[in-house]
């Protein structure tokens, strides 16, 4: 299932036989054309600074070089002040072009590719979550993987900038400057390996360590910020203050970020050993470029001046290629965790099907359908059959536990069975896309959301094809039984944002308008009327039959004086229907149905 999938594609990036997929070329050739097409001029842009900005380095060698060797031949007469001023003030523009590519380089990566790239792959991400199969938001480990996805959208596009800096500016110097070494002397190409070779030994530790980091915090990032939500949000707020768990939570908090930092920690320090004994190597590795230098320029094979160039380029060349290495290749090693991450979201399957249109005159039919959600063993429905025919409203009830939401989820398309069949209006679940199962099915949950809009926008939401009908919003909110003074359509609906808060009585009035406000052939109420009391939930029952007459309706609740408007009644217990029948059906004969209903009777005498 989805847990063992997630921990298949974990061991395909921590030593399996398939770990060669996710190495450094191959995410380098699938994420360039994904950051290409985020922002294609302006990576184009960017490459085309890179090798100007290349080029200036390597041009700086060649006029300090001119420079020195013109200083020289002044001193031996060969030249004048004039040529030794022109010299200088070619070093200068050269310095100062250098300088001014650097900055508008710098400024648009950072001021404009990346946050507009980010802002794209953003939208990537949410388009293919949007088309992954809704079961895998059950299992753990996909939530990991979806919070290590998110996590790499901004280390995507900054990997994509440092391949772009390591081909077109370090590149191109480095490809400058060689060709000038070896046509000074070829020996000196020495330089750029020995500065290359130890660096490079480091980031082969670097990406072992760092990857394996980003697979250790992921489940520890997602808990913290959950202790930090439950610190924080407005939600919790008065829960954790008034039961004092405040404390608690603080206490998770902190618990869980030291265990976080301490492995980050125990991460740099591995790396950071390592480091030192290669920085020693590659110092040793500078001594020798520069006793070969001074070696070739006492047996008079290169000029004063290219000595004097060289030699000023020499620090410059071990600093470039320890920040290639050690800043560029490291930061890719560095994100790479969180870049394959969001290449594992991009690879998952995707929950696809045929198009259809419902024909919801042939009702809703589920046939021996079973279910076990991921990673569990237990069967949440089991070998249940069912028939909710056109125009008919059915009724499920059952204790807490009982399997009734999973039902719903089931007969609605949202999940698939991992048994049996469910056809929605003639549509098979199974084959058809979600798109065309839920596009005329309506619903109300019982974990209904408060979404931070208008009170005009939380209702027409939930059809936006037809765009919000006014007259319509508020014939619905009146259905709903919602108060009309509570709020105007265009107040917002969130003290945070400058508007008004209403009760949870009124919120359940506007999910429910919400249902009814979108164009259905099937409709599901899933005990959305718990903050209702039962006489009023009994009202909002009635009118929810008037409106569902001539549809495929369907009623969840626990309370069962609800339950009496149906036409059939599904009694279900521990994933199973036990019993099917009328209300007098049932209350006449002794199970589960008639406990509950004297149990619960005195709530609707009157």
């Amino acid at each position: 299932m989805a847990a063992n999938q997630s921990n298949t594609m974990k061991k395909q990036y921590g030593g399996s036989t398939e770990e060669t997929k996710y190495r450094l070329l191959y995410v380098i050739r699938r994420i360039i054309p994904i950051q290409v097409r985020t922002a294609p001029w302006n990576c184009l842009l960017e490459n085309g600074l890179g090798i100007m900005h290349g080029l200036s380095f390597a041009l700086s060698v060649a006029a300090t070089q001119h420079l020195f060797d013109t200083i020289s031949d002044a001193a031996a007469g060969k030249a004048g002040y004039r040529e030794c001023v022109i010299s200088l003030l070619i070093l200068a523009a050269v310095t100062f072009g250098q300088q001014i590519i650097n900055g508008v380089q710098n400024f648009h990566g950072i001021g404009v590719l990346l946050p507009k790239s980010s802002g794209r792959l953003t939208e990537l991400i949410q388009k293919k979550v949007r088309r992954i199969d809704p079961v895998k938001f059950e299992d753990t480990g996909f939530l990991d993987d979806l919070n290590k996805a998110k996590e790499g959208i901004r280390a995507i596009t900054m990997f994509c900038m440092l391949v772009f800096v390591c081909v077109s500016f370090y590149g191109v110097y480095f490809l400058a400057v060689g060709i000038y070494l070896f046509r000074l002397k070829p020996v000196l190409l020495l330089t750029l390996l020995l500065a290359f070779v130890p660096a490079m030994l480091a980031q082969t530790v670097h990406v072992k360590v760092f990857a394996n980091l980003e697979e250790e915090s992921a489940p520890l990032r997602r808990e913290s910020d959950y202790y930090q939500k439950a610190i924080c949000d407005r939600e919790y707020f008065k829960e954790t203050r008034i039961l004092g768990a405040y404390g608690f939570f603080y206490q998770r908090f902190e618990e869980t970020m030291k265990a976080l930092t301490g492995r980050i920690w125990e991460a740099e320090r591995r790396t950071a050993v390592l480091q030192l004994l290669l920085n020693l190597t590659t110092f040793a590795g500078m001594g020798l470029s520069a006793y070969m230098l001074f070696t070739a320029t006492m047996l008079g094979e290169i000029t004063v001046g290219m000595f004097a160039a060289v030699f000023a380029a020499l620090t410059q060349i071990f600093a470039i290629m320890q920040e290639v290495v050690m800043k560029q290749i490291g930061g890719m090693n560095r994100d790479m965790g969180k870049v394959v991450n969001f290449i594992r979201l991009l690879d998952m399957p995707e929950r696809g099907g045929e198009a259809g249109e419902a024909d919801f005159a042939k009702g809703i039919v589920a046939e021996n359908i079973s279910f076990a959600y991921p990673g569990r063993d237990a069967v949440s429905v089991k070998n249940v059959s069912i028939h909710i025919a056109d125009g008919e409203t059915i009724a499920i009830v059952g204790e807490n536990g009982a399997g009734k939401s999973t039902l719903v989820r089931l007969l609605t398309g949202i999940y698939r069975p991992t048994e049996g069949r469910v056809l929605v209006g003639g549509l098979d679940t199974a084959l058809y896309s979600p798109a065309s199962v839920l596009k005329r099915t309506s619903a109300v949950f019982q974990k209904y959301q408060r979404y931070k809009m208008t009170l005009g926008e939380n209702v027409a939401i939930s059809d936006c094809t037809a765009g919000a009908d006014s007259g319509r919003i508020g014939s619905v909110l009146d259905e709903a039984g919602f108060e009309k003074s509570m709020a105007k359509l265009e107040d917002m609906l969130s003290p945070e944002y400058g508007g008004v808060d209403i009760s949870g009585g009124q919120w359940q009035r506007v999910a429910i308008a919400r249902g009814l406000y979108r164009r259905n052939g099937f409709i599901v109420l899933d005990e959305p009327t718990s903050a209702i009391d039962p006489v009023e939930e009994t009202r909002v029952y009635k009118q929810f039959a008037r409106l569902a007459e001539g549809k495929c309706a369907l009623i969840v609740t626990h309370r069962i004086g609800s339950a009496r408007l149906a036409n059939r009644i599904v009694v279900m217990e521990a994933g199973e229907i036990v019993d099917v029948g009328t209300h007098e059906e049932l209350i006449a004969r002794p199970g589960q149905y008639a406990k509950m209903w004297e149990a619960q009777a005195q709530w609707y005498e009157r």
